[in-house]
């Protein structure tokens, strides 16, 4: 018996975290047997590469390393998280709510190439993570759809004003632009459960982002 993977997926600065954590002690009250995780897994030393990558040691522009490169050290370190950390208890039935997961290498490392490749690469991807690997596929995917401009200046508050303490993808504004792109495209293709967090403007509150997500899992837990 199998449980569920629940993926919070979105632009950096748009509130994953937050909603994994909102989404995780909603179920928790409601008595299910629920765990959240995180990726990339910084307090794992499979996430070296991935550090490595994100702090610009293979080249501070995105593009220096390829989507197929990049996506190996996102991969490895999802795989050592599940073998480790939810492996057991995932295949006890329990749901795993997860902050990223392979869908973000589709987001982001899709942002690299041009648009007529994303369908292969995505294939690839997919087939790469879960079928080779063996990393379960997600029941459902939460997109939290943001302008990159507002993702932006919501990592501005972050950080406090400072640009140093960006990663590599945090500082390229027109890769995030790009990133953005293919989000939409990935939620559109691929069915994910689109959230927008935008209204007028504006980011929307977390409580009215989180009531949405809640009211889509539901359904996901029965």
């Amino acid at each position: 018996m199998k449980g569920k993977l629940i993926v919070i997926e979105g632009l950096d600065g748009s509130g994953k975290a937050t909603q994994t954590q909102k989404l995780y002690e909603t179920l928790k009250a409601d008595n299910r047997n629920v765990m959240k995780v995180s990726f990339p897994d910084y307090e794992s030393n499979s996430s070296a590469l991935v550090k490595m990558y994100l702090s610009g040691e293979f080249g501070t522009d995105p593009d220096s390393v390829n989507p197929y490169a990049a996506s190996s050290f996102y991969a490895v370190d999802r795989f050592a998280s599940y073998a480790k950390n939810w492996k057991k208890f995932y295949l006890s039935g329990g749901i795993v709510i997860a902050d990223r997961y392979t869908t973000s290498n589709a987001v982001h490392q899709c942002a690299k190439l041009p648009q007529e490749k994303w369908k292969d690469f995505i294939e690839w991807l997919f087939s790469y993570e879960y079928e080779l690997l063996g990393i379960p596929v997600p029941c459902c995917t939460v997109y939290l759809r943001v302008d990159p401009k507002i993702s932006q200046e919501l990592l501005n508050i972050r950080y406090n004003g400072s640009q140093d303490k960006k990663d590599i993808h945090e500082a390229d504004v027109g890769y995030l632009r790009r990133s953005r792109q293919a989000a939409d495209f990935c939620a559109k293709n691929l069915g994910w459960n689109t959230v927008e967090c935008i209204r007028d403007g504006e980011m929307r509150s977390v409580e009215d982002i989180s009531c949405d997500i809640n009211k889509l899992i539901e359904s996901v837990i029965k």
